[in-house]
C-alpha cells in the first residue's frame, strides 16, 4: 500500500515552500542565550567532570571506561590554548548549546513553520532549566544532547527533501556521538520502529542509510575493541548509574524530572508537539517521531537512566509543538504565550549560576549534595590540592622517594592532576581513572586522600591520619570533611592488589 506521507515529501526542494529562516530574531535569541552561558562560564570553578576530562586528555586513547574518547580530546586541545582556564574549557559547551537553539529553530521550518513558530521553537530551547543551562559546562551530556538535535534535523530534513546525503551526513553526526556516550543507538531504534509503523517505509531502502550504519560501526570499532579487552566497563557502568539514581526516586521520578528538564514553555510545546505528530494532518509525515519520546521513556526507565538522557529529542517536539502552536492566533493565545515565554525566561535567569557564593549554603548531607550536584561538585579543588600538597612536604625525604597518592574518587585523582604541584604520581582506583595506571609495586608509603578507614587499614601494615581538607560549599567526601592518611607498607603488591580495588 503507497503511503501517503511518501508521495507528500517527494516534492522539489524550493524555497517557497518553506517560510524564511527568522536569522534575525532566531539569531538575536542565540545571541543573548551564548552572553547568558559566557556570563556564567567563569563561575564556581571547575565541576569535577571537568577535571577528569582534562586528566583524560592528557591520557588520550581510544575509549576509557566510562566514555568515548571526544571530550577528553576536546579538554585537551582547550587545555593546550589556555592552562588551567576555566572559561577555555566550557567555550565548547557554549557553542553546541548555541549551535542546538539555531538547528531547532531550523526543525520548526523544516515542518513547515513560520518565523513565529521557529522564534517559539528557539524560546524554548533556550529557556529550558536543562538544556540551557548544561551548557555553562564541558559534559557528555551537553555535546551528545547537541548532536541528537543536529541528527534530528538532518533526518527530518531527508523526508523532506530526500537527499541521501542527509543520511550519510546524519551517519557522521552519529558516529561522532558514538565518541562521547552510547546513547545515540536508543534515538536510532526508537526512530526505527516508528518508521515501521507510520513510515517513510523506503528509508529502509536507501542503501545510503545502510552504508552510513557501516560508517559507524567501522569508526566505533577501535572503542569496542577497548571496550571489550577491558571486559566492557562502559556498559557495567549502567548499574552503577542505577544505584545513583535511587537517591533521587529512581524509577518513580524519572518522567516528572524529564519533564522538568524542558522547563514550562518547553514542556508545554513538548505535550503539544506529540499530540500534533500523532494527529495533525500537516505533520503526518513526520509521524515516525511520535512514538520517538515514549519508547526513549521506557527504554531509559527499564533500564534506570538518567531523566535527561531523552533530552536530544526534545528539539523536535518543540519545534512540532511550535508550529502547531502558531497555526492558531488570538488575543488569548497571544497573551497565555507571552506569559509562558516571561516565566520561562525569568525560571532559566534563576537556574543558571549566577547566586555569589556567600549566598549559597552549605549541602546538609551528601544526598542533598547529590540533588545539587551541578553546584557542589565546582568548589574545593584547589583546596584540596593544597592540604594534600602540605601532607606530601610533611613526609620525610627518604619516604617521599617511594611515595604515592591514592584518591577514593575520580574527580579527586583528576583535581590533583590538574592544580597539583610537585606531587609523586597520582592514582584512583575509581571510574576511568583505575584504568589509568597501577602504583608501581615500589610505592611503599601512600598518601590516601579520601575514603573511610575501614576501607583503607586492611590493605597497609599502619595507617596514620595526616592530614585534612574541607571547604564550606565542597562535596561530602570529595572536597568537605576530607581526611589524608598516610599508609605504610602494603600488604600485597600493587600489582595484585589494584585489580580487586577497581570501581565503577
Amino acid at each position: 500500500m503507497t503511503d501517503t506521507a511518501t508521495t507528500q515529501v517527494r516534492q522539489p526542494d524550493t524555497t517557497e515552500e518553506q517560510a524564511p529562516f527568522a536569522l534575525v530574531g532566531v539569531g538575536a535569541i542565540a545571541i543573548v542565550s551564548a552572553i547568558a552561558l559566557l556570563a556564567s562560564a567563569g563561575r564556581y570553578g571547575f565541576f569535577g567532570d571537568e577535571l577528569y576530562f582534562i586528566a583524560a586528555g592528557r591520557r588520550l586513547a581510544v575509549s576509557y571506561a566510562d566514555q568515548g574518547p571526544l571530550l577528553p580530546a576536546i579538554a585537551r586541545l582547550m587545555d593546550l590554548i589556555a592552562p588551567e582556564s576555566i572559561v577555555a574549557q566550557r567555550i565548547p559547551a557554549l557553542l553546541v548549546t548555541v549551535a542546538a537553539v539555531l538547528i531547532s529553530a531550523q526543525i520548526a521550518r523544516e515542518f513547515g513553520g513560520s518565523r513565529n513558530a521557529q522564534l517559539l521553537t528557539a524560546t524554548a530551547y533556550a529557556t529550558s532549566p536543562f538544556l540551557l543551562v548544561q551548557g555553562t559546562q564541558l559534559a557528555t551530556n551537553t555535546v551528545d544532547t547537541a548532536l541528537w538535535v543536529l541528527i534530528s534535523w538532518l533526518l527530518i530534513r531527508w523526508v523532506r527533501t530526500r537527499h541521501d546525503s542527509l543520511l550519510l551526513s546524519a551517519s557522521l553526526v552519529t558516529a561522532l556521538d558514538m565518541q562521547v556516550k552510547w546513547l545515540i543507538p536508543f534515538f536510532w531504534i526508537a526512530v526505527a520502529i516508528g518508521v515501521a509503523m507510520y513510515g517513510p517505509r523506503d528509508l529502509f531502502r536507501r542503501p545510503a542509510l545502510w552504508l552510513g550504519g557501516v560508517l559507524v560501526l567501522c569508526v566505533t570499532l577501535p572503542s569496542l575493541i577497548w571496550q571489550a579487552s577491558h571486559d566492557w566497563p562502559q556498559l557495567r557502568l549502567g548499574a552503577v548509574v542505577a544505584e545513583e539514581q535511587a537517591t533521587v526516586g529512581g524509577r518513580y521520578t524519572w518522567l516528572p524530572l524529564a519533564l522538568a528538564a524542558a522547563g514550562l514553555l518547553g514542556g508545554v510545546l513538548l505535550i503539544y508537539g506529540i499530540v500534533a505528530l500523532f494527529r495533525w494532518e500537516p505533520l503526518r509525515q513526520y509521524r515516525f517521531l511520535a512514538p520517538l519520546p515514549l519508547l526513549l521513556a521506557v527504554a531509559f526507565i527499564a533500564t534506570d537512566g538518567r531523566a535527561y538522557y531523552a533530552a536530544g529529542c526534545y528539539a523536535a517536539l518543540f519545534a512540532a509543538g511550535a508550529v502547531r502552536w502558531t497555526e492558531k492566533t488570538g488575543r488569548l493565545r497571544t497573551i497565555l504565550t507571552a506569559t509562558m515565554i516571561v516565566i520561562s525566561v525569568v525560571l532559566a535567569a534563576f537556574t543558571m549560576p549566577w547566586r555569589p557564593e556567600s549566598s549559597i549554603e552549605p549541602a546538609a548531607s551528601e544526598a542533598d549534595a547529590g540533588l545539587s550536584i551541578g553546584v557542589y561538585g565546582r568548589f574545593g579543588w584547589p583546596e584540596l590540592a593544597a592540604a594534600t600538597a602540605t601532607a606530601y612536604h610533611s613526609l620525610p625525604e627518604a619516604d617521599r622517594a617511594n611515595a604515592a597518592i591514592i584518591t577514593d574518587s575520580y574527580w579527586q585523582a583528576s583535581a590533583l592532576d590538574v592544580y597539583g604541584t610537585d606531587l609523586p604520581a597520582i592514582y584512583s582506583p575509581h571510574r576511568g581513572y583505575g584504568y589509568f595506571g597501577t602504583p608501581p609495586d615500589s610505592a611503599t608509603t601512600i598518601l590516601w586522600v579520601g575514603n573511610d578507614e575501614s576501607d583503607v587499614r586492611p590493605l597497609f601494615d599502619s595507617i596514620t591520619p595526616i592530614g585534612h581538607a574541607d571547604t564550606r560549599l565542597g562535596f561530602p567526601g570529595s572536597t568537605r570533611d576530607v581526611t589524608i592518611w598516610r599508609c605504610d607498607n602494603p600488604r600485597t603488591p600493587w600489582s595484585q592488589t589494584w585489580p580487586s580495588l577497581l570501581k565503577l
